[in-house]
């Protein structure tokens, strides 16, 4: 009996120790977890040295994109453009968006325009790849926030919604066509 009794302290403790151990490593992931979701990092937060880089990171270093970039940092959309896709976007240069109405952009930059910004930035948006090659005069195309663009071509150039496309930028996860003129939904 005083064995059985030995025997049962011993098992007793050895679970004692085991579930304090795992209470611990518990505790210590929630911790972890804790931290990595309260950092907000998404896709746009990896880093990444030797991968082409994607949409967001080829407009991030273009010194003719830097209100495209301001934009789309202000809607919310960079984890977005930054995830596998791929997408098409037609981004306007700068000197595009200087031809908006004076205000315009400083208004759409502001937090209650936000939704504004994002069917405007998602008009620019599609999701695959359009390359210029198989783009054909007359064609439209579903953009990601609602309204169809069209293609048309003069020669060996190529437009949308009038806009020519000036170049075009091969992305990690999708495609970028420079343009000079904002779009706007119809």
């Amino acid at each position: 009996m005083k064995k059985s009794i030995q025997l049962l302290l011993a098992v007793s403790f050895v679970t004692f120790l085991s579930c304090k151990q795992n209470s611990e490593a518990n505790a210590e992931t929630a911790k972890t977890t804790e931290a990595t979701e309260t950092t907000g990092t998404g896709q746009s937060g990896v880093k990444d040295e030797t991968s082409s880089p994607n949409i967001v990171q080829v407009a991030s270093g273009s010194k003719d994109h830097t209100t495209l970039v301001v934009a789309v940092k202000a809607a919310g959309l960079v984890d977005a453009l930054s995830n596998a896709g791929p997408f098409t976007v037609f981004a306007p240069t700068n000197a595009a968006f200087d031809k908006l109405p004076a205000g315009t952009v400083d208004g759409l930059l502001k937090p209650e325009k936000k939704g504004d910004l994002e069917n405007i930035l998602g008009y620019h948006t599609y999701v695959g790849t359009l390359k210029i090659e198989y783009m054909q005069d007359g064609q439209e195309f579903d953009m990601v926030f609602g309204g169809k663009v069209k293609i048309t071509k003069k020669g060996d150039k190529t437009y949308v919604n009038g806009s020519e496309i000036v170049a075009s930028i091969p992305t990690s996860n999708g495609i970028i066509h420079v343009i000079g003129d904002v779009l706007l939904p119809k």
